[in-house]
């Protein structure tokens, strides 16, 4: 059976943790291991966490795990990194506090999707909520029918929440630290390239496979997160491609007034 690994990295989530745990916790899929991987909050956030795990292991869920670890680090995609160096499933994704999966089947649709494949990355389509859980919009850029590491050039057009990645692949990636709000994008792309160089392939889910809170770090830091997408395409897509890109971007932006 297909083993899913899914990272939550919290620091002072406690008013949007718990959507998220409840959203894994309905699962009926029963191969998960869920990591919290958390920067040493103030607030009640790790005793969330922890009431969580003990009412997980106390239901005894086949094949279910939740491991619980709070410790200063070095902002959000350090602790990205130390989820990658604990995950233990076929597919790992990111899941932040406050975002949550969409229906309890979810994780088991996925599964039956994908069969007995082993693509690279398993990718699908994002709705925006707020943090009652109401629907709001679908995300902006949809997930292109066949995904590549050239598609970012358009913008980030699968949602990091909504990118599946198999284990031994994202191993071999780490974050790059010196990107503060945007080091995602980057990861993304260099997953999927090492995905080209392995001969793996990218499968789209055709269906919704996350709830994405309305807000968020890329968000409250917009102006520092575009400059530094506009260094990773440039490093990825070289400056022309990049210009040229972004030229676009406005214009499209105008058009759509």
């Amino acid at each position: 059976m297909m083993r899913f690994t899914i990272i939550t990295c919290t620091y002072n989530a406690a008013d949007v943790l718990q959507p998220t745990l409840d959203s894994i916790a309905a699962q009926q899929y029963p191969a998960v291991e869920h990591l919290i991987i958390d920067g040493g909050s103030a607030d009640a956030t790790v005793s969330i966490a922890q009431r969580y795990k003990q009412q997980t292991e106390a239901e005894e869920p086949q094949g279910r795990t939740v491991v619980v670890t709070s410790e200063p680090d070095k902002g959000l995609y350090d602790a990205m990194n130390k989820g990658l160096a604990k995950a233990t499933g076929d597919y790992l994704v990111f899941l932040n506090a406050g975002d949550t999966l969409p229906d309890a089947d979810t994780l088991a649709d996925i599964a039956r999707t994908v069969g007995n494949e082993r693509p690279g990355v398993l990718y699908g389509d994002t709705d925006i909520v707020d943090r009652e859980g109401h629907f709001l919009r679908h995300r902006r850029l949809a997930p292109p029918e066949h995904l590549t590491w050239h598609s970012f050039r358009h913008g980030m057009l699968v949602c990091h929440q909504a990118f599946y990645v198999r284990t031994d692949i994202a191993k071999q990636v780490s974050y790059n630290l010196r990107y503060h709000y945007s080091a995602d994008v980057d990861w993304c792309i260099r997953v999927m390239k090492q995905c080209q160089q392995s001969g793996l392939t990218l499968k789209n889910l055709h269906r919704r496979v996350v709830c994405y809170l309305d807000g968020g770090m890329s968000v409250t830091n917009h102006r520092a997160s575009l400059h530094e997408r506009f260094t990773i395409m440039r490093s990825h897509y070289g400056l022309i491609t990049t210009l040229t890109m972004h030229l676009w971007f406005m214009v499209r932006a105008i058009l759509k007034r």
